[in-house]
C-alpha cells in the first residue's frame, strides 16, 4: 500500500460541493488545519459547465481539491432521476479532474460510494471487488458514473502523474443530510418519519422494504477526518473504503432510531418496495492500517443527527 508525507498546511484548498452534507463536514474539518479554503457555490459555478470550470480553475488556481460535489439521493431518487444522476456526476468528475491536471493542482481526492460494487460480492466489501459482478440495478446510473470517477483518477494519474486519490464511503449520516421525504437516504428518511408521527401521535410507521438488509453507516463528520487523513498520507492508484467495519439490519436500525426520535408506535415493512443489496459492509482493512478508525458509536451519532434535524427544521 503506498504512503505518503503530504503536506496541507499552508495550501490553498477547494473544496467542492461545500454546501453539500460531506462536502459541508471536509470543510468543518479543514478549520483545524491551516489552509487556505476556497470554495465556490452553484451560483457562482456550475460544475457541469466544462468552459467555466476551466477559467475558475485557471484563476483560483487551488493546490488540493476535495471532490465532494454530486447528485446523491436515495432508492427513489436514484430510480427516478437515473439520466440526471449519470449524466451530472461524470460531467462534475470530468471537468474537476482535467482542470485539476490542466492547471497543476497537487493532489485531488475523489469521492465515490459504497454502491459502486456488485450487488452480490462478498462480504466485507474489499476494494479489489470493484468490477467482477453486476451493480444494484436501484442504483446503477449512480454506481456507473462513480465508477468513471475512480478510472479517471486512476487514468490521469498512470498518464499524467497526477496524484489523484479515490475514496469509498459508506452510507453516511448528520448534519445538512437531505430530509426531502421522497428522495433522501434511508437515516434521514427514519428520523423525519419518526419524528412526524411522534409529533403527530400516529399508531404505526410504515418503512420501505423487508427490514433484513444490513447497512453499515458513518458519521459524516468522522468521514470527514478520514478524508483529511488520507489527503496527507495516502497516495495509490487503489480505490481505499472509509466505513465503521459494523453493520446492522434495517429493522434493529429503524428501532434504534425510533428509540432516539422517541416514538413508541408501531413500525411495520411495505415487502412491496425494494430492499436494495442484502448486505453491505465495507472491509476497512487499508484504512485502519493507515491509522484511522471511526470514533463515533451509531447511537451517539443518531443522536447528534437528531438534533441537528430539528435545528436545521
Amino acid at each position: 500500500m503506498a504512503t505518503a508525507d503530504y503536506e496541507l498546511r499552508g495550501k490553498r484548498v477547494f473544496v467542492a460541493g461545500h454546501r453539500g452534507m460531506v462536502g459541508a463536514a471536509i470543510l468543518r474539518r479543514l478549520s483545524n488545519e491551516d489552509v487556505d479554503v476556497v470554495t465556490a457555490g452553484r451560483d457562482q459555478l456550475d460544475l457541469r459547465d466544462q468552459s467555466a470550470v476551466f477559467d475558475w480553475f485557471a484563476e483560483s488556481r487551488p493546490q488540493a481539491v476535495f471532490l465532494a460535489a454530486a447528485k446523491v439521493g436515495g432508492i427513489a431518487a436514484n430510480h427516478a432521476l437515473r439520466a440526471e444522476f449519470i449524466y451530472d456526476n461524470i460531467a462534475i468528475a470530468t471537468n474537476v479532474m482535467h482542470a485539476a491536471y490542466l492547471n497543476r493542482a497537487e493532489k485531488l481526492m475523489f469521492l465515490g460510494s459504497s454502491c459502486i460494487y456488485p450487488k452480490l460480492a462478498p462480504q466485507p466489501l474489499r476494494e479489489e471487488y470493484l468490477l467482477t459482478g453486476p451493480l444494484e440495478a436501484t442504483n446503477e446510473a449512480y454506481a456507473v458514473a462513480k465508477i468513471a470517477g475512480i478510472k479517471m483518477a486512476e487514468a490521469y494519474r498512470h498518464q499524467y502523474g497526477c496524484d489523484f486519490i479515490s475514496v469509498m464511503p459508506t452510507n453516511l449520516y448528520g448534519p445538512g443530510d437531505n430530509y426531502d421525504p421522497e428522495y433522501s437516504h434511508v437515516v434521514a428518511a427514519l428520523i423525519r418519519r419518526f419524528h412526524e408521527a411522534k409529533i403527530a401521535d400516529a399508531p404505526k410507521v410504515v418503512v420501505w422494504g423487508t427490514g433484513t438488509p444490513r447497512r453499515e453507516f458513518i458519521h459524516v463528520d468522522d468521514m470527514a477526518d478520514a478524508c483529511v487523513h488520507l489527503m496527507k498520507v495516502y497516495s495509490s492508484s487503489d480505490i481505499i473504503n472509509i466505513g465503521s467495519g459494523r453493520d446492522i439490519s434495517i429493522a434493529d436500525f429503524a428501532a434504534l432510531v425510533a428509540r432516539i426520535v422517541g416514538y413508541d408506535g408501531a413500525i411495520e415493512y411495505d415487502a412491496s418496495r425494494p430492499d436494495g443489496t442484502p448486505r453491505k459492509l465495507l472491509d476497512v482493512g487499508r484504512l485502519d492500517a493507515l491509522g484511522w478508525r471511526a470514533e463515533t458509536s451509531l447511537e451517539n451519532g443518531l443522536r447528534l443527527a437528531y438534533e441537528a434535524y430539528l435545528e436545521e427544521r
